[in-house]
């Protein structure tokens, strides 16, 4: 998404040629290649666990750390891996993110209509605002020490960015059109007008 809006804004013109079909599966399947390599260690890791406390999981999906937190055995090399991995992969997404983004930024600044600049900057704020509470939430969860920390609070996160981000993205990508902020400023006068009444 970074790098699309990197090539949208940076070089509109050529926008249809850089991001070609292509290229777009090309950057899916790499990210879920990527993925499935990394999906597949953990695996390997896991099955290699002896065996645990209980079968019933503290969580609502069978996520690595609750599953961690029932084992019998030691798991500092899971744990290890796990935060080396995280930890990998979100300074690589976040370097990437910032430096198109920085590459943007540039662009827009040099831009001389203060109309496309201000259509450029809320194109990007809307996007950065899903990109920072979703590797928020995941940094949260991830990239802590497992001891004293709560599943509770893991769960809560966990839904946040599983359920809410989701649902909210198309909040956040609409509220960049003009019709939706009419209609929702309508509906927040009406609601305010009915209250003070």
């Amino acid at each position: 998404m970074a790098y699309d809006r990197f090539v949208a804004i940076c070089n509109p013109l050529l926008y249809m040629v850089i991001m070609s079909q292509k290229l777009c599966a090309e950057l899916v399947s790499g990210c879920y290649l990527y993925a499935s390599i990394c999906s597949v260690i953990h695996l390997g890791l896991i099955l290699e666990i002896p065996g645990y406390k209980s079968n019933v999981i503290n969580h609502f999906f069978c996520d690595l750390p609750p599953l961690l937190n029932l084992a019998c055995s030691d798991v500092t090399v899971n744990e290890l891996l796990l935060f080396i991995v995280v930890n990998f992969n979100e300074v690589i997404t976040i370097t990437i993110i910032l430096t198109s983004y920085l590459f943007i930024l540039i662009t827009i600044l040099k831009m001389r209509s203060t109309e496309g600049r201000h259509k450029s900057f809320s194109t990007c704020a809307s996007h950065l605002t899903v990109i920072v509470v979703f590797h928020g939430t995941i940094l949260f969860i991830y990239c802590h020490p497992s001891s004293g920390t709560s599943l509770d609070i893991d769960k809560v996160t966990t839904v946040f960015y599983t359920m809410v981000i989701p649902m909210l993205n198309p909040l956040i990508y609409s509220l960049k059109n003009k019709d939706v902020k009419e209609a929702l400023r309508k509906v927040l006068d009406s609601k305010i007008l009915h209250q003070a009444i």
